[in-house]
């Protein structure tokens, strides 16, 4: 069995470790691809996520999965058996996504694995010439971000980022609406990332399991010991691989808040976020209940509200609103005037998407060989991660103050208040977290320059140092002007 194993690695994974990596010769750009011509596509990382890309991109007209690539060797032996049965025909396996991107017959890879190894993959498969889909968020923080649009500017590759919602012409009809004035300046765009989750434990550190290449996993993430709740989803609850569901889940809410508001507006100015991570008493670092802010150089402003514990009565909010300047505000697809409690539907036209959904409209746009084609560029997945990244860090800057309704720092913003007050309320009666008997981490207001993408001001010196996480050998986001 032990001589099977081995003999199956060898044939379909692959080569595993390289070390340090540099693609030789010269920059790749990518290859027309003929309307007829079958678009061979590589997907890296086939858990979760990876299953719905493998399906996506087989149910395209004219498209090859020719390459399954992932470090665990069980997922990745079980991925290329399912596509041979639909398909007929085996991709071929590797647990190193390069060995992938040396072949100059693949035209785009698909990333569906942890977020740290997002914009990393994103770099390279640009520099290979390769058009790259990348699932939310399309960076893990917000200089590597930086870099993969660097990335794309310079090889001229499709990247288009994995907000389905992207692609929903019902919504680029809203936010057309909206920005036309059809209900007045919009004020607050609001996203919500509330959905039950439950605590992970305790696991102790060990050996990883002999079938995980523990190196590739790791990738550019500096961090040096294995533990069961890093394999294979609890990573998205620890800083050095996830960024906790508000740029996990609500990475999609994020971007369509920031979708709505002027076009002209890339960055928030400031950001700050209250939170905590409430009852589980479990290894995660990531809060599971929080309330971020931030103000846009107009003077709009994004909020957003993170709730995954659990209790009787939760109600689940996986969604979006919009508050207007004259009191008016388009909640559940109902618009309500100031101060009526009564609905009215909202009826605008259809937006303009790149149609096909979110696989097709990808597909597409590589064979046009049109960036601006994607439903969710790469600017526009950079500056709704920065979104997310900013309230992040101002809780990671935060410090703790006792559990109660006087906990939020929103000096004269009367609307934060007033919206952290109902999280507070079901925090206390909902969850039954006691007040004065539990505490939250208030993060300090960060303020930034959109242009620079870089903190000012007060707290600027820890804000600056998390705006990049440090790389393990091998693995280096390349540094600016030299992608």
């Amino acid at each position: 069995m032990e001589q099977s194993r081995r003999h199956f690695i060898k044939k379909a994974v692959g080569a595993a470790a390289f070390g340090s990596y540099a693609f030789a010769g010269s920059p790749a750009f990518a290859k027309p691809i003929g309307a007829n011509d079958r678009l061979r596509i590589a997907v890296a990382g086939l858990n979760g996520r990876g299953s719905s890309h493998i399906g996506g991109w087989l149910g395209q007209a004219n498209v090859e999965i020719a390459y399954l690539i992932d470090p665990d060797e069980n997922v990745l032996r079980k991925k290329i058996e399912e596509v041979k049965k639909k398909t007929g025909k085996a991709p071929k396996g590797f647990s190193d996504v390069r060995k992938a991107l040396e072949d100059p017959e693949l035209d785009a890879l698909s990333i569906a694995t942890p977020n740290h190894w997002h914009s990393l993959m994103t770099i390279w498969g640009a520099q290979a010439g390769k058009h790259v889909y990348v699932e939310k968020p399309m960076s893990h923080d917000v200089a590597e971000g930086r870099i993969a649009v660097e990335a794309q500017e310079k090889y001229g590759v499709v990247i288009q980022h994995g907000t389905q919602s992207r692609s929903s012409d019902g919504i680029a009809g809203l936010h057309e609406a909206i920005k036309s004035g059809k209900w007045g300046p919009l004020k607050i765009s609001y996203g919500y990332c509330c959905k039950p989750r439950a605590g992970i434990g305790v696991k102790a550190p060990g050996n990883p399991p002999e079938n995980l290449d523990w190196n590739l996993w790791r990738g550019p993430a500096d961090i040096e010991k294995f533990h069961g709740n890093f394999v294979h989803y609890n990573w998205h609850w620890f800083w050095k691989t996830g960024n906790g569901d508000l740029n996990n889940q609500g990475t999609h809410q994020l971007d369509i808040a920031r979708w709505a508001l002027d076009d002209d507006q890339t960055n928030p100015v400031r950001a700050m976020a209250i939170g905590g991570r409430f009852q589980w008493d479990d290894q995660g670092e990531t809060p599971n209940t929080m309330f971020g802010l931030a103000e846009y150089p107009n003077g709009q402003q994004a909020f957003f509200n993170v709730r995954n514990v659990n209790y009787k009565g939760y109600q689940r909010q996986v969604e979006n609103e919009y508050y207007f300047e004259d009191g008016g505000k388009i909640i559940r697809g109902l618009y309500y005037p100031k101060g009526s409690d009564k609905g009215e539907k909202v009826e605008v036209p259809k937006g303009k998407v790149t149609p096909g959904g979110n696989w097709g409209s990808f597909i597409a746009a590589c064979r046009a060989g049109k960036p601006e084609m994607a439903n969710g560029t790469a600017h526009d997945a950079h500056y709704g991660c920065v979104l997310g990244h900013l309230m992040n860090n101002s809780y990671r800057l935060g410090e703790k103050v006792p559990f109660n309704k006087k906990a939020g720092r929103f000096g004269d913003n009367a609307d934060a208040a007033e919206h952290f007050l109902k999280l507070h309320e079901t925090m206390r009666d909902g969850v039954g977290i006691p007040e004065d008997g539990a505490e939250y981490t208030v993060g300090p207001w960060l303020t930034f320059d959109p242009k620079t993408e870089r903190h000012t001001g007060e707290h600027a010196d820890q804000a600056n140092a998390l705006l990049k996480d440090t790389d393990r050998a091998g693995f280096e986001i390349p540094e600016s002007g030299k992608v």
